[in-house]
């Protein structure tokens, strides 16, 4: 091959190849595991995390929203920023992501995880099952400081 297609094909991967940074640079060195904070939420109320996992939906209204595959199947997480903050891409879909965030909770009474869940589905499109919903809930998820997503 010639230098400059060799030259060109190099240029191609790099850029094809760069990770796209989002918001606040990555300061953690060690990763948690999604599993790990799940099986044990209220230990890392507060605490600062640093996550990784396929991306597998985005908030397609605002980008303030992506959620991570976990290292357990049928397990995932929530990354959520204030809307603007962040804006992840929706073509990230089926991307890896890494994510240092502070996790936190929200207690919800039946009522408003009703409200919730229907937000959602409308937000995704899908039909919304009241009767899914028995009780109080409470949901854990990580606010983003930054992410690189590749």
């Amino acid at each position: 091959m010639s230098k400059l297609l060799i030259s060109f094909l190099l240029i191609t991967v790099t850029v094809f190849a760069q990770t796209e940074k989002l918001g606040k640079e990555i300061t953690l060195k060690e990763k948690t595991s999604i599993s790990k904070i799940l099986d044990a939420p209220e230990e890392f109320i507060g605490k600062d995390v640093l996550v990784e996992g396929e991306i597998l939906d985005v908030c397609a209204m605002a980008g303030c929203w992506m959620e991570l595959k976990s290292d357990v199947e049928n397990q995932k997480i929530k990354i959520k920023v204030k809307d603007g903050d962040i804006v992840f891409p929706v073509e990230a879909k089926g991307k890896t992501a890494i994510v240092e965030g502070t996790v936190y909770k929200i207690d919800l009474t039946k009522e408003e995880a009703l409200n919730y869940y229907e937000h959602v589905a409308e937000e995704q499109g899908v039909a919304f099952d009241p009767s899914t919903v028995t009780g109080p809930v409470t949901i854990y998820q990580i606010k983003g400081l930054g992410a690189e997503i590749n």
